[in-house]
């Protein structure tokens, strides 16, 4: 059985999540941890639970996404797992900073590129791969079929859809992959996104005004 926590990290209020299991064996996703405080929150909660972190995993590369992404290679030592599409947002890292009046030291990382199709395992669990073009170039959403959930990243919120006025956003795209991969699934399906509250496939058919 999978737990899921969230933190809610950065001046955009972003969700980063840790995956694990009663092996305490833990998945980080998405660490937009900005500052020390964050950080030791993260932490602590790791070490608290003696989680053994085995995958840092990427939804996008977009800033208040990766805060903690250095921070998450250096103190675990793991390759970062991302779509190769937005290799390049994470390259613009230093330029995003710029944007929003800050100095952020460019990311030295090794990465491993995930495609859709592909599946990763978690103790068993296997979590399916989706990529949603649209918000970034290269989001993913990660699903698991047999838990009913999934991490959505920009891709789709409660109640709306990730943003597509920003570098190599595209509307169409975006609407038509959620369509497309993700509507599709089980009703029950819980979502689990880049910020905001839970919601699930079912609500969002329902009410998502950019669904309807």
């Amino acid at each position: 059985m999978l737990n899921i926590q969230a933190f809610v990290f950065n001046f955009a209020s972003e969700n980063t999540y840790i995956l694990y299991n009663e092996n305490k064996n833990a998945w980080l996703i998405d660490p937009g941890n900005m500052n020390e405080q964050e950080t030791n929150l993260i932490s602590n909660f790791i070490k608290d639970n003696e989680l053994k972190i085995q995958k840092i995993l990427l939804t996008h590369a977009h800033i208040d996404h990766v805060f903690g992404l250095q921070w998450a290679y250096d103190t675990f030592n793991l390759p970062i797992i991302m779509h190769q599409e937005d290799q390049e947002i994470l390259d613009m890292l230093q330029m995003s900073g710029m944007r929003f009046g800050m100095k952020i030291d460019p990311v030295k990382v090794d990465v491993e590129y995930i495609n859709e199709g592909d599946q990763l395992d978690f103790d068993g669990e296997k979590f399916k791969i989706y990529h949603v073009p649209g918000h970034s170039p290269g989001s993913i959403v990660y699903h698991n079929e047999n838990q009913k959930f999934m991490i959505s990243g920009d891709v789709l919120f409660e109640g709306s859809i990730g943003r597509t006025d920003l570098y190599k956003g595209n509307y169409d795209q975006l609407i038509n992959g959620i369509r497309t991969k993700l509507l599709v699934l089980d009703d029950e399906t819980q979502v689990f996104s880049g910020h905001g509250n839970p919601t699930s496939i079912g609500f969002e058919k329902q009410y998502n005004p950019f669904l309807r």
